[in-house]
């Protein structure tokens, strides 16, 4: 995700916030302002605001930290607007993993909740109460409690993305296959999409926004379910390109460029007597022409860095190293030598035939 700022890192995991964080801040400034409020008023709003994202990335850490526990690593945490997203690097496959890592979340900010209780100073009179609206040093505390509690509420509705429609799919799967409990809870959490969407017609606009939110976010989960039980026990030998997009490292920009404009292939290994040396890709070929030339030679264009993949290496596992390393390809080798490729173009036309024959 781009335009965000590193803040820390705890436990290895990277900690972001996104630059939207800002716009966040100045429309909490801007609400203090229009109501009149003061600077002490303002400044404890402001305080509230980074206290609660503060919650926000100890819920996630809660995930994260517990994934760790089954071998899962985060590469990331961001703090957005609208919560925190926690990056990691797989999905937990067994029922108890996903009951488990998804529980984490909620429990930290009940138990930050109960950290809390003892030092909440409760309102004794009706007026008191009226002015937990506005955050002041009084109701501090009462006001972060209430929301540690709604948000470990609220992530508990059974619906994607949100952590109850995981732990949905967790207990589903306890007695279903996966790919059946994530239709399942996509369906209930789509049903529960739709109240929130008339809901908010009715009343407050941004339960329509949460709504459509939720709406995608199980829409998605279902067909990520789907696409991974077509790739189950699939190796990237079954996937490969045998026929290897080659150029030689010696040609120029212009030779490449022809190649790319007489055929289908968009990515290519670059070779130097017969060995891979680097990949090239159209947008390489692109760039290259705008900034160094027709001229320029392929080798000068390239990008040197190769992924090798043994040709029995799962098909998931390879995309997660494709997606990962950020490459456009990789190399499928046996013993050492390169018999293929394998890029997210054949890849995605391996599972749109894959689907075709399922149906």
């Amino acid at each position: 995700m781009k335009y965000k700022l590193f803040i820390g890192k705890i436990s290895g995991i990277k900690i972001f916030v996104h630059w939207t964080f800002a716009l966040l801040i100045a429309y909490v400034v801007y609400n203090d302002i229009k109501a009149g409020l003061g600077t002490t008023e303002i400044l404890w709003s402001v305080a509230f605001i980074f206290a609660l994202f503060g919650c926000v990335t100890l819920h996630e850490l809660g995930h994260s930290l517990t994934a760790q526990r089954y071998h899962i690593k985060t590469r990331d945490i961001t703090l957005l607007p609208i919560g925190g997203v926690a990056s990691l690097e797989a999905i937990p496959e067994k029922p108890k993993e996903e009951l488990l890592i998804t529980l984490a979340g909620p429990l930290v900010n009940v138990a930050i909740a109960l950290i809390l209780l003892p030092f909440v100073h409760w309102p004794d009179t009706t007026e008191a109460l009226q002015e937990l609206s506005n955050v002041n040093g009084n109701n501090f505390i009462m006001s972060l409690l209430s929301v540690n509690v709604t948000l470990a509420v609220f992530n508990m509705i059974p619906a994607f993305p949100m952590d109850g429609g995981r732990i949905l799919r967790a207990l589903l799967a306890y007695k279903l296959d996966r790919v059946k409990a994530t239709r399942i809870a996509a369906g209930i959490g789509q049903a529960v999409a739709v109240v929130f969407v008339i809901l908010g017609f009715y009343g407050n606009p941004f339960l329509v926004f949460i709504g459509i939110f939720i709406f995608l976010g199980a829409q998605g989960e279902a067909r990520y379910a789907a696409g991974r039980a077509l790739v189950k026990g699939v190796t990237l030998k079954q996937v490969m390109m045998r026929e290897i997009p080659a150029l030689e490292s010696h040609l120029t920009i212009r030779d490449a460029a022809q190649q790319l404009l007489q055929g289908q292939n968009k990515n290519f290994i670059v070779l130097t007597n017969n060995n891979p040396v680097g990949t090239l890709t159209h947008s390489d070929i692109i760039k290259a022409l705008g900034e160094q030339g027709e001229n320029a030679l392929v080798e000068n264009a390239m990008d040197k860095e190769l992924i090798s993949l043994p040709a029995d290496t799962s098909l998931e596992d390879g995309l997660k190293q494709l997606q990962l390393s950020r490459k456009p390809l990789a190399l499928v080798t046996h013993q050492g030598s390169m018999i293929g490729i394998v890029d997210a173009q054949n890849i995605a036309e391996f599972l749109l035939i894959k689907q075709a024959q399922k149906n």
